[in-house]
Order: C-alpha cells, then structure tokens, then sequence
C-alpha cells in the first residue's frame, strides 16, 4: 500500500471507528432505555414497516451514489442531475407508500398500521435530500464529518424518542425516531458540504452510469429486501410480540455487526476503488483486510454467542428472554459477514458487479428455499436456515474471488483460521463460566474479563505481528494526546 493510500485509509479507519463507536453507543443506551420502557409489540409494529423504507431508500440512490464515488465525480452538472433524479423517486415512493399504507396494515392485521406508516414513511423523501452531500464526502475519504454527521443525528433523534417514551406515547416514540434521524442528517450533511444543485438535469448522465449501476441496484434492491424478508414473514404468520422478539434480537446483533462492518469494512470500497486497475495490489490489500478483520469480528462473535442470555437479562430486562436464541443465531450467521462483504466489495471496486449480482441472486433464492420449508416449524428454524445460507454464500465468494483476483481458497481460509481459533479460545472461557450458574450480572462481568484475558493472550500467540504492531499504533496514538 502506498503511503499516501495508507494515510487515507489509517485515517478513513480511524474516524470509521470514532464513528461506529460514537453513534453504536449513543444508540444501544438509547435502544436499552426504549427497550426497558416500551412493550414488545410495539417493536414488532415498527419492525413491519422495515422493508418498505429500507427497499425505498435503495431505489432513491439506484447505484449512482457508488458510480460516482469510483468515478470521483465533481461535475456540478452531473451532480445535480443525480440529485434531481433521487428525489424525484423519493416523492414518488412516499405517496406510492401512502396510498397503500392501507393495504400494508391489512396484511399484517394490524389497522393502526396505516397512520403509523404514513408517519414513518417521511423518512424516505428526507433520505434524498443528503445523498449527494454524502457522496461528495465518501469520494474524499472525508469519515471524520461523516462521522460527525451520523453521531449528531442519532443523539438528537434518540433524545425525541426518549422523551416520547417518557411520556408513554408507545410507538410513536419510535416512528418518531426514525423520521427525526433523517431530518438531522439533511440538517447535518448540508451544514458540512456547503453544495446546491444547480437547475440542471440531463438523462445522459443517468445513461452513462446506468450499465453499472443497474446491477449495485438490483444486489442493493435485493438486500434490502431480504435484510428484513423476516420481518415482512413473522409480521404475517406470527404475533406482532413474536416479531418483537426477533426484531430486538436482530437489531442488538447488528448493532454489533454493523459498527465491526462499518468500522474494518466501511472504506474498503473507496479503497478497492482507487486501485482496482492494478489487480496485484488490490488482491494484496483484500488479503490485508481479511486477514485484520477476522482476528477482531471473529472472537467477538464468539464472546456474544457464549454470553447472550448474560447480555439480554442484564441490558434489557428478563422479558426479553425469547429473544436469546435469535440473538446467538444471527451471530453465528455475523461471523462470515464482514468477510463476504469484503469480497463483494472488491469484486465491484474491480467492476465485475454483474458478478456480485449473481451471487446475491443464488444467496437469496436459497434464503427463500430455507422460509419455504421452514416456516411451518417457527421462527427460530426459520433464522437457522438463513445463517447457513450466509455460510454457503460466503464460500461462494470466495470462488469468485479467487477466478477474479487469483486470492485463492486455501490462502483465504488459511487467513481466517487462527482468527476461529482465538474465538474457540474465548468461547470456552464463556461457557465454562455458564455451568457455574452465577447471577447474570456477575456471569456477565466474569465473562467479559476473562474474554478480554484470552482474546490478547491468543492473539499474541496466533497474530504476533498483528499483536505488536497494534500496541505500537496505540501506543503512538496515545502519546499525540
């Protein structure tokens, strides 16, 4: 890596990091306060309307938002015109989704759906109103206001649904939330990018990007619809409180994935994409990625899985209980995530997205397969299924990679495998701990400890250099304070 890539990425990294940490801990108070306070349902009332924004908001962008990152556009001209283009189609989702909000609740019989989604719904033509500013940030590797923008955002629209949950307005605490959460991005975003579009729009634009963005459209499309396809299959089949249990589960799960995703993996794309003409060092940068990513997500995937009943009691109160086994589930699905998405990201940075298309398309036939056949013997089957789906797929990227980058098998998992190894190591600490029958709380802090203990001892073992050039950055980063 050239030192000036490196300084962009170290830095992109770090205010990844100030970013994920920040924001995931205002949140997760946030989310245990709203947890502790508002009934299970209500989640699961909230839960159901998940696939309609994510969907939208994903058809706002279209891929243009990646197409212009890994072209580096700053045409006012061209800007502009993706600009009008994402709003245009975010004002036509929103009273798309209004006029059949009606229908939606009917679905799940649930009549108090309809003015809650048309409430929720606002956040789709809020979320187009940013995205050129985040684009235009995202193409200079600018993380830090980002960062900034993100934090300010979930700390405001947490406070509003606090003090509506406070006030023991149920649901609307979170409807709320979700609606506030992008009206202090558009807010935030443009305090930071001082951009206007001018009045211009121009279909050539769109055509020029469409062969390339069609495919990240149609990959995003279908992630956001299968990222909550359960959601949209408990909400029918299953009580609203049942879905609650899954949905809390699964948004505590990928709290944690989504900070270690957007932390190790969120500039991975801008990064592939700087290079991606120069296959050697994009496959030697990929295997750098790997190989640091899975020696931090991997045991603590682990750490969760062995202490998930620990974490639910002591966070989110004992009425949350049903929760636990989706908790460790979805975990042990998160294991290879980071690592499939690191693989994806490079396949598109090397624009073989037609590719990543394909892959995306065998992983969510084979999620439909698993909701088909399991369906009729519950939910907890039904998540089982999909993270052995996750597993299978992620293998099969690494097929793909290693015809497209020469990153061949037996190199890929001979980067994982230690990475496993320290997570066996402190998952055993955890479970030994378990068969004790201690308090929760007392469990909880005696796993974390000897988590902690085991993690450093094996990777100073398994990951020697890994080790020692980590505690010479931290320790250089200390000394600058």
């Amino acid at each position: 890596m050239s030192d000036n890539l490196k300084a962009k990425t170290l830095n992109a990294v770090k205010w990844s990091a100030v970013d994920r940490f920040g924001q995931q801990a205002i949140q997760l108070i946030i989310s245990i306060l709203l947890a502790r306070w508002l009934d299970v349902d209500v989640f699961g009332l909230i839960a159901m309307l998940a696939v309609f924004n994510a969907l939208s908001f994903v058809l706002i962008d279209s891929g243009f938002g990646q197409a212009l990152v890994r072209k580096k556009s700053n045409d006012p001209n061209e800007l502009s015109t993706i600009f009008f283009f994402n709003l245009s189609v975010g004002i036509f989702l929103y009273l798309l989704l209004f006029f059949t909000a009606p229908h939606i609740a009917a679905y799940y019989n649930e009549p108090q759906l309809t003015l809650i989604a048309r409430v929720v719904f606002i956040a789709i033509p809020f979320n187009s109103l940013y995205l050129i500013p985040f684009v235009k940030l995202g193409i200079v590797l600018d993380i830090k206001s980002i960062s900034k923008v993100n934090i300010l955002s979930t700390a405001f629209s947490g406070l509003i649904a606090i003090a509506l949950a406070f006030a023991n307005y149920g649901v609307w605490a979170l409807a709320w939330q979700t609606v506030s959460y992008h009206f202090f991005r558009i807010i935030f975003f443009h305090y930071f990018v001082k951009w206007k579009p001018v009045p211009f729009f121009s279909m050539t634009y769109i055509k020029e990007h469409w062969k390339f963005s069609i495919n990240l459209l149609g990959t995003s499309s279908l992630n956001a619809i299968f990222n909550n396809i359960f959601t949209f299959i408990f909400g029918k089949f299953y009580s609203a409180t049942v879905l609650g249990y899954y949905y809390q589960a699964y948004k505590q799960a990928e709290t944690v994935n989504f900070t270690f995703i957007s932390i190790l993996t969120g500039s991975s794309y801008n990064v592939f994409s700087q290079i991606h003409e120069d296959t050697e060092r994009l496959r030697r940068i990929l295997k750098e990625f790997i190989h640091k990513v899975a020696v931090i997500v991997i045991p603590v995937g682990f750490f969760l899985i062995f202490s998930a009943e620990d974490l639910i009691v002591v966070l989110i109160k004992e009425k949350w209980l049903p929760a636990v086994p989706y908790f460790q589930i979805i975990n042990a699905a998160n294991l290879v995530a980071p690592l499939y998405l690191l693989n994806i990201n490079a396949l598109n940075a090397k624009g073989l997205s037609r590719k990543t298309f394909a892959i995306e398309i065998f992983k969510k036939a084979m999620i439909v397969a698993c909701i088909f056949l399991l369906v009729k013997f519950g939910g907890i089957a039904m998540i089982a299924g999909y993270a052995a789906v996750c597993w299978i797929s992620y293998f099969i990227s690494m097929r793909e990679v290693k015809f497209s980058l020469s990153y061949y098998w037996s190199n890929q998992i001979n980067d994982i495998l230690p990475a496993f190894g320290v997570g066996l190591i402190v998952g055993a600490g955890c479970f030994l701990i378990t068969s004790l029958n201690l308090s929760h709380l007392i469990s909880l802090i005696i796993k974390s400890i000897l988590a902690v203990i085991f993690y450093f001892a094996a990777v100073r073992i398994l990951y020697k250099d890994f080790f020692y050039k980590s505690l010479d950055y931290a320790k250089k980063f200390l000394n600058r304070k």
